[in-house]
């Protein structure tokens, strides 16, 4: 008999008796509660929430979230729960049970509101692309879907095209938008599941268009030229380099630390400064615009590029210089220092005396005119003078007439 209890068809017959018998898991509650239905709300409203099939008059028993503690609100006689003026507090999972606290339905709320009218702006880097962004004039806290047409303002709703959206990013974007079409409307409709609001805005895609900064700026010193600096750039790469879409290009630059900035425009992408500075460090910037549209607008200014331009090695002295204080005209001038390897000659003595002789020639301007204004005085009190002497000379000879006449 013991090797009967220890043979292999035994043991698997008292292993599958020995699980069939073995008590099952109790249910989860939690389970049970799961949220089979999805309800939303408008906040700061009453929202009834109904309990499935229940009998009327039949007591149930409301709980959110498993606990029984609930917003403020009433129960009616067919077992529905009014949630009065709702407020964010109230979201969440509802469930109802009976009196044998038996489930009868569940449910989860959502609350927020409606859509409101989109905030809208376009943006138009070059002539084959146009974006367009959105935000909500009021967070209505309920997830939701846009779409977004386009057509010229004239035109029949019919030949609009569609702006293909970005939901995510609440933007949409427009390809090959019709430059010759002066006027544009954009439609946005926002959904959600408390309603939809519709929101239009008019542009002019000339007036917007406004492209990327210039790329890859770059200044170098020019080999023999201590006032000349050499910068290159590159087109946008988001504007199409085609003669049909030419460029003009405005460059701006400075000593390092001067308020004044001297502008050069081209329309190719390099050029030579031939006015800098000896011896400073100069920063420069570009920026763009559309060549035969002016009312197009300016890019942002690119990246500041320092350089400075190119020295003579044999002239140089190990002299430590301040940059001249006519270039600071704020009180608080920024200090701005040398190298140890400055030029002696950096004072520029032809740059000081075109200065001095523009002073002498201002103060001889100041003298003529004091001078001119003097004799002008002197004058008109001359005048004056000999206009009063004629006048009493006058008196006295009619004075004398009238006493040799005889009484």
């Amino acid at each position: 008999m013991p090797g009967l209890w220890s043979s292999p068809v035994c043991l698997t017959v008292i292993c599958f008796l020995s699980c069939s018998v073995a008590p099952s898991p109790a249910p989860s509650p939690a389970k049970d509660e799961v949220a089979s239905g999805l309800q939303y709300g408008h906040l700061k409203t009453n929202i009834t929430l109904a309990c499935g099939k229940s009998p009327v008059r039949t007591p149930v028993v409301w709980r959110l979230n498993h606990s029984s503690a609930l917003p403020w609100h009433q129960l009616t006689s067919n077992g529905s729960l009014i949630l009065l003026q709702t407020d964010h507090s109230a979201q969440g999972d509802y469930s109802c049970y009976d009196n044998q606290g038996l489930l009868l339905h569940s449910l989860r709320l959502r609350l927020g509101y409606p859509p409101g009218p989109l905030s809208i702006s376009c943006r138009v880097p070059n002539h084959t692309h146009v974006r367009c962004s959105w935000a909500d004039s009021a967070e209505t806290h309920l997830p939701a879907e846009y779409t977004a047409s386009y057509g010229g303002k004239n035109q029949e709703e019919d030949d609009w095209r569609p702006c293909v959206v970005d939901a995510s990013g609440k933007h949409c974007d427009i390809n090959q938008p019709g430059f010759w079409q002066v006027t544009h409307v954009l439609r946005v409709t926002e959904t959600n599941a408390l309603g939809s609001q519709t929101t239009l805005i008019l542009f002019k895609l000339y007036e917007l268009l406004k492209p990327d900064p210039p790329e890859s700026v770059e200044v170098g010193a020019v080999e023999g030229h201590p006032t000349r600096l050499q910068v290159s750039w590159g087109f946008p790469s988001s504007w199409p380099q085609s003669i049909a879409f030419p460029l003009i290009f405005h460059i701006r630059y400075r000593p390092q630390g001067s308020a004044y900035w001297s502008e050069l425009f081209s329309e190719e992408n390099q050029l030579t400064i031939y006015d800098a500075l000896a011896g400073y460090v100069h920063q420069v910037e570009v920026r763009a615009r559309d060549e035969v549209n002016q009312w197009t607008q300016w890019s942002e200014w690119s990246n500041s590029v320092f350089e400075q331009p190119w020295e003579d090695e044999s002239t140089l002295a190990p002299t430590e210089e301040v940059f001249p204080e006519e270039f600071f005209p704020s009180e608080t001038s920024p200090h701005f220092t040398k190298p140890e390897t400055s030029t002696q000659r950096s004072h520029n003595p032809g740059f000081e005396d075109e200065g001095n002789l523009g002073l002498v020639v201002l103060l001889v301007l100041f003298s003529v005119v004091i001078l001119s204004t003097v004799l002008s005085l002197v004058f008109v009190m001359w005048v004056k003078q000999r206009r009063q002497n004629q006048a009493n000379k006058q008196e006295l000879t009619s004075v004398v007439k009238m006493k040799s006449m005889p009484i």
